[in-house]
C-alpha cells in the first residue's frame, strides 16, 4: 500500500513511556505498538489506510518508522465486497510494511466482531474484524462461519434481522416478504416453516366430521 510520501509539518517526540507522541497543529497523538492508527494514502481521493502498530523505532537521525501490518477493507481484497460484509469490515491480513510515522493521521478502534455488535453508536473510528486474510491467495481464516436466515448468509451488522420465535433463527424482513418498517413494527414473529408446523399441529387437534379420512402432515423441511 502506498502511503504519502512527503511528510507534513508535525515533529515526533520519545515519551518516557517509550511510545511516540505525535505532535501538529491540532493534533496530539501518543501511539504505541499494539494501537491501531489511520494512514494517509498517496492517492488523497481513497480513504486513510487502516493499520496495526507493530513496532516504532528510530534512526540516529530520529526519522520514526512504524512497522505495521495492514488491514484489508472488502473491496481490496482478492473476492471483493459481498453482500454480508459490513460497512465497517475490515480483514486482519499477513502484509507486513514499514512507513514513515508522518503518515499517521489518527488513532481508530477494530473491534471484535462480537463487541462492535454491541455498541450503542457507532463513530468515524470505529471498525470491525472477523477474518484474517492471506493477501497472496485471497484465503481467509476463519474459512467457515454461521449462516443465517432462507438465504443461508452470514451476518451482516448493517442489516436489521428478525428472530422466529419458534426455530429462534434470524431472517432478513425481504426474505420473508416484508419490509423494514413491516419487521420493526413486529410484535411476534414466526418463520414459513414454523408457521407450516403449527398450522399442521393445529390441524391434528381439530375434530374431523369424515372420520374415514386421514388427516395428513407435512414434514418440516430440513435445514443445511
Amino acid at each position: 500500500m502506498e502511503t504519502e510520501k512527503s511528510p507534513p509539518l508535525k515533529m515526533v517526540m520519545q515519551c518516557i513511556t517509550f511510545d511516540w507522541t505525535i505532535v501538529d497543529a491540532d493534533v496530539l497523538l501518543c501511539v504505541a505498538a499494539g494501537d491501531c492508527v489511520l494512514m494517509r494514502p498517496a492517492d488523497s481521493d481513497k480513504p486513510p489506510y487502516v493499520a496495526r502498530v507493530e513496532k516504532i523505532e528510530a534512526d540516529h537521525r530520529n526519522n520514526v518508522k512504524v512497522r505495521v501490518r495492514w488491514y484489508y477493507r472488502p473491496e481490496e481484497s482478492i473476492g471483493g465486497r459481498r453482500q454480508f460484509h459490513g460497512a465497517k469490515e475490515l480483514f486482519l491480513s499477513d502484509h507486513y510494511d514499514v512507513q514513515s510515522a508522518h503518515t499517521i493521521e489518527g488513532k481508530c478502534t477494530v473491534h471484535s466482531f462480537k463487541n462492535y455488535t454491541k455498541l450503542e453508536n457507532v463513530g468515524a473510528e470505529d471498525y470491525f474484524c472477523r477474518f484474517e486474510y492471506k493477501a497472496a491467495t485471497g484465503g481467509f481464516t476463519p474459512d467457515r462461519v454461521a449462516v443465517y436466515c432462507k438465504c443461508e448468509m452470514p451476518y451482516n451488522p448493517d442489516d436489521l434481522m428478525v428472530q422466529c420465535e419458534g426455530c429462534k433463527d434470524w431472517f432478513h424482513p425481504s426474505c420473508m416478504g416484508m419490509t423494514i418498517e413491516e419487521a420493526k413494527k413486529l410484535d411476534h414473529f414466526l418463520c414459513s416453516d414454523c408457521s407450516s408446523d403449527v398450522d399442521a399441529k393445529r390441524s391434528l387437534n381439530t375434530f374431523s366430521v369424515s372420520p374415514s379420512v386421514e388427516a395428513k402432515v407435512e414434514p418440516k423441511r430440513r435445514k443445511r
